[in-house]
């Protein structure tokens, strides 16, 4: 099989999707898969319908309103006859004010994904009932009955014996099939999420337990380039790059491929691509086993908003490996991503990302025991394959506060 991930921005609106059904004419549909994100920027519009929920239950109808109206406008500017989709979609917005109303959770993470996912269920209805209008046969799939994952809600472990063997008797691998990126569901029928962009995963795993001959992931852009167009002004296709390459980028956080991706690809050396859905005449980034990254210059990562936490002893003594252990336990239990580490005989300095917003109480504990400096609002700049040329241009984005170097990157937090 092959395997397709399309994601919001390929699907953000009525023409886009149109778009992505002449993709799959030219394309061609028999023995393929589709693993589809939310629309546009509804998963963010979904965050908001739980916070609301959770916060300030005065906006929670305005935030749901927007929903509702964004999903009906592209389905009566998709169909000619647009009732029955309308159902459907009425449908699965009824059965989550049913699950509202019905809830007694407090659990902000187990409520996010039962909220959340509706935007790809959303999205993989109106897509697949578009397809058969087009006369392109498809079957649509819940994939929170095929992926198994544990309950850890936002972050959840696959299983990936129990998803294998039921993927392997779940999927029809002569016809064309749908199903949602980034859910899954745990064994006494949760829904799940794999985490935040986890589509690019929902592919691989489906790619693994598929033995698939490929994966694509459709982008905006022409492939992988050295770096995000968003933040600078010119960037390169790379052409091709190994796994491990790409795994080194996503781990530093670039965001075209989702760091858990590449590992089951990888195991059974299925090859993946980054193509265009704008011009299937560009070829876009192969990445596979063992290749020299082409063209070879310097490669940057940005990651915004991060805290930049330096910490030692209130002694002044040594920072040993006790102390050392104990920071990395309270990260851990706390959800903070550490991007940047650098240690000196009395201080211990970490960049983290707040995603899951409990750096505050992290930070109150660590001060019972430690000395500990904060600045917060950083980016850290990451240069895979740098030259003193590239760190130049960096140090001239603001103050730099803390550069760490080795063979093939640099790593610079900056405070603008």
């Amino acid at each position: 099989m092959k395997v397709y991930k399309f994601g919001g921005a390929s699907i953000k609106d009525a023409d886009s999707i149109q778009n992505v059904a002449k993709i799959l004419k030219s394309e061609g549909t028999e023995g393929c898969l589709l693993v589809i994100s939310a629309m546009g920027k509804m998963t963010n519009a979904f965050e908001n319908i739980v916070h609301a929920y959770c916060y300030d239950k005065a906006s929670f109808k305005k935030s749901l309103d927007f929903v509702v109206g964004f999903h009906e406008d592209i389905v009566n500017a998709l169909f000619d006859e647009p009732n029955i989709v309308l159902d459907k979609v009425s449908g699965l917005f009824k059965n989550l004010n049913s699950f509202l109303a019905k809830n007694d959770s407090k659990s902000y993470d187990y409520l996010y994904d039962q909220i959340v996912s509706v935007g790809e269920l959303l999205s993989t209805t109106i897509v697949s009932n578009y397809f058969v209008e087009e006369g392109i046969e498809n079957i649509w799939n819940d994939v929170r009955k095929l992926i198994i994952t544990d309950n850890s809600h936002r972050d959840a472990k696959v299983d990936w014996q129990k998803t294998q063997e039921t993927i392997i008797e779940s999927i029809d691998q002569k016809k064309l099939n749908i199903v949602q990126g980034f859910l899954g569901g745990d064994t006494k029928g949760n829904t799940t999420t794999l985490g935040r962009e986890g589509s690019d995963y929902t592919a691989g795993i489906f790619a693994y337990c598929l033995d698939a001959k490929e994966v694509t992931i459709w982008k905006d852009v022409e492939g992988v380039l050295n770096a995000d167009p968003r933040v600078f002004k010119e960037t390169q296709l790379l052409e091709q790059i190994s796994y491990e390459e790409t795994i080194e980028m996503a781990f530093y956080g670039a965001s075209v491929i989702h760091p858990k991706t590449i590992q089951p690809l990888q195991s059974k050396e299925i090859p993946l691509f980054v193509r265009s859905f704008k011009d299937l005449n560009l070829k876009g980034t192969k990445v596979t086993r063992g290749v020299a990254i082409k063209p070879y210059l310097p490669c940057f990562i940005v990651k915004k908003d991060q805290i930049l936490v330096s910490i030692s002893a209130l002694d002044f003594s040594f920072m040993v490996e006790n102390n050392i252990s104990h920071i990395f336990k309270l990260l851990h239990q706390y959800l903070l991503k550490v991007n940047l580490i650098q240690n000196s005989a009395i201080s211990f300095s970490v960049c983290v990302d707040n995603k899951f917003n409990q750096f505050e109480t992290f930070l109150e504990e660590l001060k019972s025991s430690y000395k500990v400096d904060v600045v917060k609002g950083v980016d850290l700049y990451t240069v895979r394959h740098f030259t003193d040329k590239s760190l130049g241009e960096i140090q001239q984005n603001g103050l730099p506060l803390l550069t760490q170097i080795n063979k093939e990157t640099a790593q610079i937090v900056i405070k603008q």
